[in-house]
């Protein structure tokens, strides 16, 4: 599949466009039941996120065996270098289930991107990204209304220590930079990232596979230089999920440090 766009039927060779984000339906085309790659990739990433769960943690050991050891270490690594470094103890673990099950949803789902035969991430496709958005905006709203209810939007919008004559400039400006940047930077920059890292393998893929079985002869060699990218750049799409479901997890986190701050 990652080679669908290689050539047409004359031959020519054709690089990845954004219709790849908008595959043919597998089946229910043109229903509310439409289903596609993209949602075959973000079902796999669910169950196989919910298999090693299971399993990892169905028979907890003191002395761990191999599988609850990496189950452990993931869950540790976002409540030690997530949640209670952002959040503290007592908040992180109070929002350490929200905050694990957005790091692993993104990066299993991010991870599909480099499956053989799926080749496409679960987050490329907006509704993803932006429901995760809504989810840390909300919660971030919902943190700081639980943690001051009478202050938290004056303090947001009205910050202490300004001249009153510069709200009328620097109310606007917070009101956009906290409830309206926020959410949009958080789903587009998950959403780009992914767009961009498919694009790449299908751009280096296909041309491997029109330099080789098409234009062959001296062209060849290109193809292996292709393909040698491409193998480089699938290992950094690894690096490139990781990063981006750590950096979505910890600003969410972050948003929620600022709205449960002693100020508000």
């Amino acid at each position: 599949m990652i080679v669908a766009t290689a050539e047409d039927a004359e031959g020519g060779f054709h690089p990845p466009s954004i219709l790849d984000f908008f595959p043919p339906a597998i089946f229910g085309e043109g229903t509310l039941f439409e289903f596609t790659r993209i949602n075959a990739a973000q079902l796999l990433a669910t169950a196989i996120l919910v298999i090693l769960l299971i399993v990892g943690t169905r028979n907890m050991r003191i002395v761990p065996g191999r599988l609850q050891s990496i189950v452990e270490m993931g869950l540790d690594f976002v409540r030690v270098n997530i949640a209670h470094d952002i959040l503290g103890r007592k908040d992180g673990n109070r929002f350490l289930p929200l905050l694990t099950t957005m790091f692993f949803m993104i990066l299993f789902m991010n991870l599909t991107g480099i499956i053989p035969g799926i080749n496409i991430a679960g987050t490329s496709v907006i509704a993803v990204p932006l429901l995760l958005a809504v989810i840390s905006y909300v919660t971030f709203i919902y943190a700081g209304i639980k943690k001051s209810p009478g202050n938290f939007f004056k303090n947001s919008l009205f910050p202490s220590g300004v001249p009153a004559a510069l709200y009328i400039i620097v109310t606007p400006l917070e009101f956009l930079s906290t409830f309206i940047i926020r959410p949009v930077t958080l789903t587009l920059r998950l959403l780009m990232n992914m767009i961009v890292g498919h694009l790449m393998l299908v751009l280096f893929f296909s041309a491997t596979h029109f330099f080789f079985f098409t234009a062959g002869g001296w062209w060849t060699p290109l193809g292996v230089g292709t393909l040698a990218f491409g193998l480089a750049f699938t290992l950094f799409e690894v690096l490139v999920a990781f990063l981006q479901a750590y950096v979505f997890t910890i600003l969410t986190a972050v948003y929620i440090q600022l709205a449960v701050a002693e100020e508000h």
